[in-house]
């Protein structure tokens, strides 16, 4: 493999970028159907523009000469919980890989870049939510230092026959 490199997005990136959320939330969804939207419904909601054009987001791509093999997104704010101390945070929002780029260490250098990142504006902690399917992400940020922090549980309900 060539060697990546790691940068903050622009405008210019923006159809690619929106094209790897397309694909991150088409494998959430075909992994959970039942669960998550479908990648043309998140599509019409969601633009990653909306992250380049704002000062608390991030986004960095990692790419391969002219071709982006993979990004993070994120953002960065104080936690008010009305049963936690406040903490400033980093948020880790989005992070995909192409399929052919994965395992190579892509997704640990866009980590690194936005958790530096994160360090730099003062945050203290940074968190994630990972979906429990997701077994090689769950590896990998386990790998970076993330721990558990809440559980939440999910339970289907159903109406008692009567």
């Amino acid at each position: 493999m060539s060697a990546f490199v790691i940068k903050s997005a622009c405008f210019d990136d923006i159809h690619i970028l929106n094209e790897l959320m397309f694909d991150l939330h088409d494998e959430h969804h075909v992994q959970s159907p039942e669960l998550f939207k479908t990648a043309e419904e998140i599509e019409q909601e969601k633009s990653i523009g909306r992250y380049i054009d704002n000062p608390e987001c991030l986004v960095y791509i990692a790419s391969i000469e002219d071709d982006i093999i993979g990004f993070v997104s994120g953002h960065f704010c104080e936690l008010i919980s009305v049963v936690s101390n406040p903490v400033m945070m980093g948020s880790v929002d989005e992070l995909y890989v192409l399929p052919e780029y994965r395992k190579q260490g892509v997704a640990k250098a866009l980590l690194d870049k936005i958790e530096s990142t994160f360090i730099n504006y003062g945050a203290k902690q940074m968190f994630v939510e990972v979906w429990s399917f997701n077994q090689q992400a769950l590896a990998l940020y386990e790998k970076q230092g993330f721990g558990h922090h809440i559980h939440c549980l999910r339970k289907p309900l159903s109406t008692p026959n009567t």
